[in-house]
């Protein structure tokens, strides 16, 4: 695996991070709030700048650490899937061309999510409530997340919500054939959900709103669409597609 094969799974976690939005949106926007209630304004504009920034500078902290956890999280789920192919569980040829297409097939049922075209992931989801259900309970004395460290472990914790984009993500990382393959591939999709969970940490419901605009979300279904019919045209195939083969998500089977 070279940077350039990890370029396509940063462009699924970009344009995939409209649904971010809305699964973690909340808890990154609370964040702002991390801190408490604001001081009163005091009465010169002058010490009232001087008052913010401390705020302003321990807001952005929070915000990166919870990333720093979030990602962190997701390699770590990575390297587990990746460790399957490792470990000889998906030696066989007839597991890998299965799993290939389920990795495809995932990343077409993503695009129609984004697009609000299929809502199938959503059972998906709700599927997973089992696992969060055990994991929820740790968030309790996380709460309020006003250090950089307590921000470091929600995003840890939160790295494990239900979610089928992430689902169809580690489906990729587990073809890589390695522990570290698999995390460098979560790695890559987790830092293109990164700008835009940033963005809302730090401007809030203003970009909260314009991305959950109807023309933004198809843009970004009809990207992740584009890459799951690509490989599955190639599965089909069963032969190179040239300089398409740069744009699949997943590696040949």
């Amino acid at each position: 695996m070279n940077a350039l094969s990890l370029v396509p799974m940063f462009l699924v976690g970009l344009a995939g991070s409209v649904h971010c939005i809305g699964m973690c949106g909340g808890i990154v926007g609370a964040l702002s709030l991390g801190g408490g209630a604001p001081a009163a304004a005091p009465a010169r504009p002058v010490i009232a700048i001087a008052v913010a920034r401390p705020a302003v500078q321990a807001n952005v902290l929070r915000v990166l650490a919870y990333n720093g956890g979030r990602i962190a999280s997701y390699m770590l789920a990575g390297a587990m899937a990746g460790s399957l192919a490792g470990a000889g569980m998906l030696h066989l040829a007839s597991l890998q061309v299965a799993g290939y297409w389920l990795a495809n097939l995932m990343l077409v049922a993503l695009g129609l999510y984004l697009m609000d075209a299929w809502r199938g992931l959503a059972h998906l989801e709700a599927a997973g409530n089992v696992v969060w259900r055990r994991v929820r309970p740790l968030l309790k004395p996380l709460m309020p997340m006003d250090t950089p460290c307590k921000a470091l472990a929600v995003g840890g914790l939160w790295g494990w919500v239900p979610c089928g984009m992430v689902y169809s993500a580690l489906l990729t990382a587990m073809l890589q054939g390695s522990a570290l393959q698999g995390a460098a591939t979560m790695a890559a999709f987790g830092l293109g959900t990164l700008p835009m969970l940033l963005g809302m940490g730090l401007l809030g419901t203003r970009l909260r709103a314009q991305m959950q605009r109807r023309p933004v979300r198809i843009a970004s279904g009809l990207l992740v669409l584009g890459f799951g019919l690509l490989g599955l045209l190639r599965a089909a195939n069963g032969v190179s597609l040239g300089w398409l083969d740069a744009l699949c998500v997943t590696g040949h089977p």
